[in-house]
């Protein structure tokens, strides 16, 4: 449940205090934290600060993830690169391979950086829209622990594997396509045991091919193997969930083979018993819209696009048509003046890092 709303800039500081006093470089502690609060000025509340205790400090902690970024470039043409980085922090990583791909696509009117042995990179929107910015259009794609279930299977093989778009137009928000290629992720399922809510049914299978609700039993059974997520489309083929896993295939290809990274059950985090980097892959994809047209231009037909569809005649009962994109910039004039929703358990834990931390001029932004 909803508790408050806690300002961005001072979670900006507070998690960049957190991370320094963690080992993070203040630069880099900086890239992590924009990342984070940029998914949750879009509404992208499973990939925001709530993770910063479970998938960054505490793997910190645990000695898998390395706080100083020591990437190194393994090999590179003039409109490619292939990064490895060397289990540092994903975010740092990926903002270098996406400029990287920026810079190169200025020259050749396309890019395309690859990465292995990173880690978590967060939000994967983030790092498409700072080709949007820069008037390109930018696709990223990260291969991750085992989850999802091939068709007619039900063991998690591939990870959520997001292919993400972002497209700039001439309305006040770019198009963006971020999404799982499984119904859901893990971190909307942390989501909803953090709320002590069920999963709707066909979301995640047992062993059995049978649906699972209870969210924090799947948390604990996805680990144990003993639980898959279901591809885009859902179980079997009627719904065409070979889809969903087709296109979780092909980000697990392009996450793992131009590279030579890891994949698939590599990536379960474990060996001999002992945890391990997880040491994912990404992809970074960039297109220089004026080497194809006029940026103007092309913004003008996007926008078009978008606002005929959304114009288009609409299903009994329903008032408005989305496009992607639209509904994240809603989120964000809502929460603008507002900040990050927390609810008691949030709130709970970042108290926690106030004392872990020895950053208690902090507290009283976190008491209920």
């Amino acid at each position: 449940m909803l508790k408050k709303f806690i300002p961005f800039e001072v979670l900006e500081k507070f998690m960049v205090n957190v991370m320094v006093t963690a080992g993070i470089p203040e630069e880099d502690a900086k890239i992590v934290g924009d990342v984070l609060l940029q998914a949750d000025k879009l509404g992208f509340d499973s990939h925001g600060v709530n993770r910063l205790k479970s998938i960054y400090l505490d793997r910190i902690k645990e000695g898998i993830l390395n706080p100083v970024t020591n990437y190194k470039i393994i090999k590179e043409g003039p409109t490619t690169a292939v990064i490895d980085g060397q289990n540092g922090m994903g975010h740092v990583i990926s903002c270098n391979a996406m400029r990287m791909a920026i810079e190169k696509a200025k020259k050749y009117g396309m890019a395309m950086v690859t990465v292995r042995n990173s880690s978590h990179f967060g939000f994967a929107g983030y790092y498409p829209l700072m080709a949007v910015h820069e008037n390109m259009i930018g696709i990223t794609g990260t291969n991750a622990r085992p989850s999802i279930a091939p068709t007619f299977g039900v063991e998690n093989m591939l990870g959520t594997n997001p292919m993400t778009f972002g497209i700039p137009s001439d309305e006040s928000f770019p198009f963006l396509l971020d999404c799982a290629t499984s119904i859901t992720q893990r971190g909307k399922v942390e989501l909803y045991a953090r709320e002590g809510k069920d999963l709707p049914k066909g979301w995640v299978i047992d062993e059995n091919g049978e649906s699972k609700t209870k969210s924090s039993e799947v948390l604990e059974d996805l680990i144990a193997g003993k639980a898959a997520l279901t591809p885009l489309g859902g179980v079997g083929e009627e719904t065409a969930g070979y889809k969903g896993y087709g296109y979780a295939t092909v980000v697990e290809i392009l996450s793992a083979a131009l590279q030579q990274g890891a994949f698939m059950k590599m990536l379960i985090g474990f060996k001999d018993g002992k945890k391990v980097p997880y040491s994912v892959g990404h992809f970074f994809i960039v297109i220089d819209i004026s080497a194809f047209t006029d940026p103007d231009d092309f913004k003008k037909t996007t926008g078009d696009i978008l606002r005929e569809l959304r114009a288009s005649k609409k299903m009994p009962g329903q008032t408005r048509i989305y496009t992607a994109g639209e509904k994240e910039y809603d989120t964000w004039l809502e929460r603008i003046d507002k900040g990050v929703p927390f609810n008691n358990e949030l709130l709970e834990e970042f108290r926690g890092l106030c004392n872990s931390y020895n950053l208690k001029e902090y507290l009283h932004h976190f008491e209920g």
